[in-house]
C-alpha cells in the first residue's frame, strides 16, 4: 500500500527524528497520541517499556522497535504508522476492523538512551531468547505470551556496509523470516513470513529498485525471531539500512513505514492460502561490499600509501553532548577492487583530490 509523499508528511511525526531517539521523546508522544497506552515493565535502570494497542480485529500483530538501543530508524517508522491510525482514512480503519496491532516503540529505553545496541547490563537482547536473564527479555516474552499474536515484526536496523547481492546498490531495506531449526527447513508460520516478505518487497521495487535484500537466515535459537518462528509464530526481521546521503535515515523510515503498511495491509486482506518459496528467494541476499567512503590511489599525494591500496573507510556513530557524530576511521588498507564507497575519491583524478581536500576531517585523518 503505497501511499504519496504529501500524504506521509501529512502523518510523519516531526517532534521524533534523526538517529538519536530517547525515551523521554517516546513517552513524550505517548502521551500525546490518540490511542490510550500501558506500561508494560521496567528497564534495568527502570526506564518504563510501554506498548500501545491498535485496532480490534482477529488477526493480532506484535511488534517491538529498539530492541538494539542504536537501532532508531524502525522507532521513528513506528510513530509514523501510529499517527497514520490516527488519521482514521478509510484505509486505515478498515485495517484497525480486521487486526488488533501491539506496538512496543522502545524495548532497550537504556541502551537508546546511551546509545548502545545493549541494554545497561552490556547484555544482547536479541541473544537472550532462551534464557531471558534481562527484564526487557522477559517484558517482550510476557507480551508475547499474553497476547498470542498471530504475527511478529521484529524491527532493526543495519548498518551501511550491506548492498544487494553483488551489486552496487545499497540496501535500503532487508527482510528474513528467520529459520526455526538448523537445517532452515521450511514450516506453515516461516513460509507466512516469507509471503508477507515478497508482498513487502514487490511493494518496495516501485520505489527503490534493487535496494531490498534479504538477510541471512543461519539459524540461532538465542535470537528472538528465531525462538517465536520456533514456537510457530509468523515473524518477520525488518532491516532499516542505508539510502544514498542518508545517514539520518530520514528516508528510510518512510521505506519501512510502507513496508510495514503493506503487510499489515496483506494480514487484513488475507494472504495467499499457498505460497511458493521461490518468490522469496529470489530477493537476493545481502552481501557487505560498501564503505562509507573509499580513496584510491593515496600513494599520489603521500608515500605511507602502496600504489595497490585503497583505503575503506567507516564511520563511527559517537554520541557527544546528545547528537549523534559520525567520525571517520580507516578500517581496511588493500585491494578493495570489487567493494564500493556510498561516497568515492580517486587521489590521481585533480578534480576528486581537490573535493577529498576540502573535507578536513578526512584531510586530517588521511594526510596528518
Amino acid at each position: 500500500m503505497i501511499i504519496s509523499n504529501a500524504s506521509y508528511n501529512k502523518i510523519k511525526e516531526g517532534s521524533i527524528t534523526g538517529r538519536y531517539v530517547t525515551h523521554g521523546q517516546i513517552s513524550e508522544y505517548l502521551r500525546n497520541v490518540a490511542f490510550d497506552f500501558e506500561v508494560i515493565g521496567r528497564s534495568v535502570e527502570q526506564r518504563t517499556i510501554q506498548a500501545i494497542t491498535l485496532g480490534s480485529g482477529s488477526q493480532k500483530i506484535l511488534m517491538w522497535s529498539q530492541m538494539h538501543g542504536n537501532e532508531s530508524t524502525t522507532t521513528k517508522a513506528v510513530v509514523d504508522l501510529i499517527n497514520y491510525f490516527a488519521d482514521c482514512t478509510k484505509d486505515g480503519q478498515d485495517i484497525l476492523d480486521r487486526c488488533t496491532i501491539k506496538i512496543i516503540p522502545m524495548l532497550n529505553p537504556d541502551g537508546a538512551e546511551a546509545y548502545t545496541r545493549v541494554n545497561a547490563n552490556g547484555i544482547d537482547l536479541n541473544r537472550d531468547a532462551q534464557k531471558r536473564t534481562q527484564p526487557e527479555s522477559q517484558v517482550l516474552r510476557k507480551v508475547y505470551n499474553d497476547f498470542e499474536p498471530d504475527f511478529c515484526f521484529n524491527l532493526h536496523d543495519q548498518r551501511t556496509i550491506y548492498n544487494v547481492g553483488n551489486t552496487d546498490k545499497p540496501a535500503t531495506v532487508s527482510f528474513l523470516s528467520p529459520a526455526f531449526n538448523e537445517n532452515r527447513d521450511l514450516s506453515s508460520a516461516r513460509l507466512k513470513s516469507m509471503a508477507l516478505i515478497y508482498v513487502m518487497n514487490e511493494e518496495l521495487q516501485k520505489l527503490i529498485p534493487d535496494q531490498v535484500g534479504r538477510y541471512d537466515d543461519a539459524f540461532n535459537a538465542n535470537c528472538v525471531g528465531d525462538t517465536f518462528q520456533m514456537l510457530k509464530t509468523p515473524t518477520v526481521l525488518f532491516e532499516a539500512g542505508h539510502y544514498p546521503g542518508d545517514y539520518e535515515r530520514e528516508e528510510t523510515r518512510k521505506f519501512i513505514f510502507i513496508a510495514m503498511l503493506g503487510a499489515l495491509s496483506a494480514i487484513a486482506y488475507g494472504l495467499p492460502e499457498s505460497f511458493d518459496e521461490d518468490l522469496y528467494f529470489q530477493i537476493p541476499e545481502n552481501g557487505k561490499l560498501f564503505y562509507d567512503i573509499l580513496i584510491r590511489n593515496a600513494y599520489v599525494v603521500d608515500s605511507k600509501f602502496q600504489k595497490d591500496e585503497t583505503l575503506g573507510i567507516l564511520y563511527n556513530e559517537e554520541l557527544m553532548d546528545g547528537v549523534i557524530q559520525l567520525n571517520p576511521k580507516i578500517d581496511f588498507r588493500g585491494n578493495l577492487k570489487h567493494f564500493f564507497g556510498h561516497q568515492e575519491y580517486d587521489c590521481a583524478d585533480p578534480q576528486s583530490l581537490t573535493e577529498l581536500k576540502k573535507n578536513s576531517r578526512l584531510r586530517k585523518l588521511i594526510f596528518a
